[in-house]
């Protein structure tokens, strides 16, 4: 299992995150998005995982007013913003090889095990 955690320092979701593989001792990488992001090749990998851009996208976080992410026409301008700020990712998100979680889903994770 390769575990890899994408996430936002102070998300209480990430945190739950980490909580659960670090109790099972379940080794994973944490990437902290705002620090050092998300490539681009990792991006695509991970939207093929979730399918539908609409789940990676905090609708919730003050980043997504400011971008006027509800107001772009084309999906391609909604990824090009989101690869721009990412702080606009729902997290966590929670990747072990091609399969892909976004948000705490720990039902999800103990299939993995």
């Amino acid at each position: 299992m390769n575990i890899q955690i994408f996430g936002k320092p102070k998300c209480f979701e990430t945190k739950k995150a980490e909580r659960y593989f670090k109790e099972r001792r379940i080794k994973y990488q944490y990437i902290d998005l705002d620090k050092y992001g998300m490539s681009n090749g990792e991006y695509k990998n991970i939207r093929a995982g979730v399918g539908s851009l609409d789940e990676l996208i905090d609708e919730k976080s003050k980043a997504y007013e400011a971008c006027f992410i509800k107001y772009l026409a084309s999906k391609e301008a909604v990824e090009e913003k989101l690869l721009e700020n990412q702080t606009l990712f729902k997290t966590p998100i929670v990747r072990n090889g091609k399969k892909v979680t976004v948000g705490y889903k720990p039902e999800i994770w103990k299939e993995w095990e």
